[in-house]
């Protein structure tokens, strides 16, 4: 059985769309004149097109965003706790939401399913949507039988990396926000406003203050030449975007970031809260530690910290404890690795993984809140200031205008 995304018209001759399961598309075409429908476009949904007519469901435009990975993962751990079998949980799944990017993913998982596929072999077929963690996670929970526990730590995975991620993204939203208004306010002084008002010293003969004069060449300079400045930014930025698609750019860059004083370690405490988040939920669905790192390794986006996990793996496979292993690579800061340690000793690794995650969340959290409160300031008193030079820069010739019109 597989899942299809139809346009059709219904009794009204009005447009409408959804997912129906069917053999073949001839059946899902028969099945939707029982419903009244009159199928305008069929199309299957599978991970990515080969042909030009299925849906590209692995595609930028249909991969699924974190907020829908959160309620999918919630509602189906809930489900199957309940004792629902896979494919009831993941029809009244799909009979509930109506997002319908949700619903086609529902849909076509419940498709694969009931083609007599596992659920982890139905998160394979969408990479793009769901990470490895995703099926390998299910895949230990269904063959131990603890299903529902698995998905349950997903669902908290899913939860804890999206509360984090919106955290991040509200702390920098601000300072952002105040830096872009900055430089428009600027901009547009600069290029608009300063040029008439300098106009009334052009017949001045006497020198001017040396402030008005940078005031005057600057504005000249941003009114002749502003528009090959921002082809400029943007030729760098788009230089700078395939340069970094160099893995050798990446790693120089990554490196520099995480010698940085503050930034660095709000990088690395980042980046290390998910890994250890990751191997919580791995090792406690009952995944091998070795196979939970390889797992684990493409969480960290920073290539060094990245690098550091394949060493520890290579390390654990040697015999190393993963505490041990984590230290001679140099990826987790020492708290957490002080808590890897124990959990090792007294059997409750996973417990002290989810313990190392929340304490570098908290890390985040709190670096985020003190850059925030400390550059927010730093930026207003910047533009603050700013602002008053062009003001000095102007009135200071006035002020002087009776003895330059002496001279």
């Amino acid at each position: 059985m597989a899942a299809f995304e139809y346009l059709a018209l219904d009794s009204k001759g009005q447009n409408t769309r959804g997912v129906i399961e069917a053999d073949t598309p001839r059946s899902a075409r028969s099945l939707l004149r029982e419903r009244g429908l009159n199928a305008l476009e069929l199309n299957e949904v599978t991970e990515k097109s080969k042909g030009g007519g299925n849906l590209e469901f692995g595609g930028r435009g249909n991969r699924l965003r974190s907020k829908q990975l959160v309620i999918l993962t919630e509602q189906l751990s809930t489900l199957v706790h309940a004792g629902l079998p896979i494919d009831e949980a993941l029809s009244a799944l799909s009979d509930e939401t109506d997002d319908a990017r949700l619903k086609r993913v529902v849909a076509a998982l419940r498709a694969r399913v009931m083609e007599g596929r596992t659920l982890a072999d139905a998160f394979r077929e969408f990479p793009d949507s769901f990470p490895e963690l995703f099926p390998a996670t299910t895949a230990a929970g269904e063959q131990t039988g603890r299903l529902g526990e698995a998905l349950g730590r997903l669902a908290e995975y899913t939860q804890n990396r999206d509360s984090l991620q919106r955290d991040m993204i509200a702390a920098l939203a601000y300072p952002l926000l105040l830096l872009a208004v900055a430089l428009a306010v600027v901009t547009g002084l600069m290029t608009t406003v300063v040029p008439k008002i300098v106009a009334v010293f052009e017949n001045i003969k006497a020198e001017l203050p040396l402030l008005t004069r940078v005031l005057i060449a600057t504005s000249e300079f941003l009114t002749t030449y502003g528009w090959l400045l921002l082809g400029a930014v943007v030729i760098l930025g788009v230089a700078g975007a395939l340069a970094l698609r160099q893995e050798s750019v990446r790693l120089w860059l990554d490196r520099v970031a995480l010698k940085l004083p503050v930034f660095g370690r709000l990088l690395r405490a980042a980046d290390t809260a998910r890994a250890a988040r990751t191997l919580a939920v791995l090792i406690g669905s009952g995944v091998p530690v070795l196979d939970a790192l390889k797992l684990a390794a493409p969480t960290l986006k920073r290539l060094p910290l990245r690098e550091g996990m394949k060493r520890a793996a290579t390390r654990v496979r040697e015999g190393a404890t993963l505490a041990r292993g984590l230290t001679e690579a140099r990826v987790f800061p020492a708290v957490a690795l002080r808590l890897v340690g124990s959990g090792e000793k007294s059997g409750r690794l996973p417990e002290m993984l989810d313990a190392a995650a929340d304490h570098l969340a908290r890390d985040v959290r709190q670096a985020m809140a003190v850059t925030n409160a400390i550059l927010s300031p730093i930026l207003i008193l910047l533009v603050g200031a700013i602002v008053l030079a062009i003001v000095l820069a102007i009135l200071l010739p006035i002020f002087e205008l009776n003895t330059l019109i002496g001279k």
